[in-house]
């Protein structure tokens, strides 16, 4: 193990380093229970609080590079209408969006949170709390470790991730919103079940769950089968969080439309390897 992993992460509450440890398995237990039921487990207090101050500094250092998107998106991140489907089909609803990113190229090569990613500790126990195995890092340049940030009024809607897992680190906390509000496994693999979709689109809240993140928490997530948003941003203070992301596939990366509307532009291996998801889902 890095002897820097234990100035980022509470190895004393949660040693992470050591799987077999009796503190650690309940804690992974509990996690796969949640996910398994809910989609989602918090772990509060990963992240030591010097080390969120550091996160959240080379974040604002590199503050004027975050790449705002306001365009209008369907749940599947896409802004472009297809008029051959009925007018009120889900992916021709259209939301505003108002919610940017760090994008992970921009990472100083000593960044904290780059650093954080890239330790087999970290992927070794989201893949026991997930209980799937192998998982991978990210392939996408752009995408795999972003600094995700959401300015006052700013919105991100309901939204499927095209990456299977997330972690969500909270870094800095806005005064009032940002509720981050989901629906356990709406979809799954072969089965984009548009009905429950637009449901929730109309304002049904039945499946709705909310979780307040606090800073330092962690949250693991399946967010590709999961239709999640933030709500509006209230107050004068932004939120950051960072979102380290894996993969079942360790090839798969963005399309290129989801690259250039979400983190602004594209990349030539966007372009090479833009071909239809194995699980049959839109992205």
């Amino acid at each position: 193990m890095n002897d820097r992993l234990e100035t980022i992460v509470n190895l004393n509450k949660y040693p992470i380093q050591d799987l077999n440890s009796a503190k650690l398995k309940n804690i992974i237990q509990k996690c796969k229970h949640d996910l398994d039921r809910f989609s989602c487990a918090t772990i509060p207090n990963f992240i030591l609080p010097n080390s969120l101050k550091i996160m959240n500094l080379e974040l604002e250092n590199l503050i004027d590079k975050v790449f705002m998107s306001n365009k209008s998106i369907n749940p599947y991140l896409n802004s472009k209408d297809d008029i051959s489907l009925p007018q009120d089909h889900p992916k021709r609803i259209f939301m505003e969006r108002d919610n940017g990113y760090l994008n992970s190229d921009l990472f100083e090569k000593n960044s904290e949170m780059k650093f954080l990613y890239e330790q087999d500790e970290l992927l070794k126990f989201v893949s026991a709390c997930l209980g799937i195995y192998p998982i991978y890092r990210w392939a996408d340049p752009l995408a795999c470790h972003a600094y995700n940030i959401m300015r006052p009024e700013g919105i991100l809607p309901w939204h499927f991730d095209s990456c299977e897992f997330t972690l969500s680190i909270m870094i800095q906390k806005p005064e009032k919103g940002g509720i981050f509000e989901y629906c356990p496994f709406i979809r799954e693999p072969g089965n984009e079940n548009f009905e429950e979709v637009k449901k929730v689109l109309d304002g049904d809240r039945s499946r709705v769950r909310q979780l307040k993140l606090e800073p330092g928490d962690l949250q693991i997530f399946k967010g590709r089968f999961t239709l999640h948003r933030v709500t509006k941003i209230n107050g004068k203070k932004s939120r950051y969080l960072c979102i380290p992301a894996y993969v079942l596939d360790p090839w798969r990366v963005n399309t290129p439309e989801h690259s250039e509307a979400i983190y602004g532009k594209v990349l030539p291996i966007h372009i090479e390897r833009n071909v239809s998801r194995s699980d049959g889902l839109a992205d």
